[in-house]
């Protein structure tokens, strides 16, 4: 008679090995039950107990990631940590700050990765398997304006350039505060990604109406009131004042913009303009 221990053990490193070899970087329940050919719940049994015996680690519920044969700890920092991103937040895009390090919209180099997400969000930031996130709700209507890009056989989405800088302008907290989203606002505009006709359109879709406020200041003060910028953001301006950056309140109100501008930035700020 067929050692039956051994033979449910050859199955299920054949089981294992398959996984490992179709499954890719990231493991999730279903497509674990699709490669093995069993139920969800038998495939979350399996993917737990292959966990605990250190073939994969755990970063959220239901999703789990290959631990390589020479890993020390199955803690390790993912190589590429955007391929988590569709089945931990998506329907979700890279965007803010992360988005503008990949469009080379600037030189500094930000240890969390910001993501825009339709799920709904408990919490703002999230270490999941030693990676930090900041996730920002956004409504499934407002997922426009973004590039389908691939890491390690991982499709994914980021927000293209005129959306990047639209999102920060948006809340400058996800380009990193004010300061650095106008570091960006001057690289774009030198860049080949300049498009003042998507940006404006970005904005109205957006419907943030501070956006056309703080673009048409800034735009004003780092390109002259000449630039098509200028008075097409003009045409758009509502109601009331906006605060430059909420994060920092301001102290100096330009009234051509509605915009209360902090004095901490090196900006001419008169309040009769």
């Amino acid at each position: 008679m067929p050692d039956d221990g051994k033979s449910g053990r050859s199955r299920t490193r054949e089981r294992l090995g398959k996984l490992l070899r179709e499954g890719g970087d990231v493991l999730t329940v279903e497509n674990a039950s699709r490669i093995l050919g069993t139920s969800t719940e038998d495939a979350a049994k399996a993917l737990a107990r292959w966990c605990e015996q250190g073939w994969l680690s755990r970063i959220r519920r239901g999703v789990y990631v290959p631990v390589p044969v020479e890993s020390i700890s199955k803690d390790r920092a993912l190589e590429d940590a955007w391929i988590v991103i569709p089945d931990l937040f998506g329907p979700a895009y890279v965007g803010g700050w992360s988005a503008a390090e990949h469009w080379d919209l600037t030189e500094q180099i930000f240890r969390d990765i910001c993501v825009f997400s339709t799920r709904p969000v408990a919490k703002r930031h999230q270490v999941i398997h030693n990676i930090p996130f900041v996730v920002t709700h956004i409504a499934p209507s407002r997922q426009f304006g973004t590039r389908t890009v691939w890491r390690k056989e991982k499709k994914l989405s980021v927000s293209d350039p005129s959306r990047t800088i639209v999102d920060m302008l948006a809340n400058p907290w996800t380009g990193g505060g004010i300061e650095h989203v106008i570091d960006c606002l001057r690289n774009y505009f030198k860049s080949p990604h300049l498009s003042p006709q998507q940006v404006i359109e970005y904005a109205q879709r957006l419907g943030n109406a501070a956006v056309f406020k703080r673009l048409g200041f800034l735009t004003e003060r780092l390109l002259g009131e000449d630039h098509l910028l200028v008075p097409a953001c003009k045409s758009r301006l509502s109601k009331g004042n906006a605060q430059l950056d909420p994060a920092l309140k301001g102290d100096k109100l330009v009234t051509r913009w509605r915009l209360f501008i902090p004095s901490v930035l090196s900006f001419d700020t008169d309040s009769t303009a």
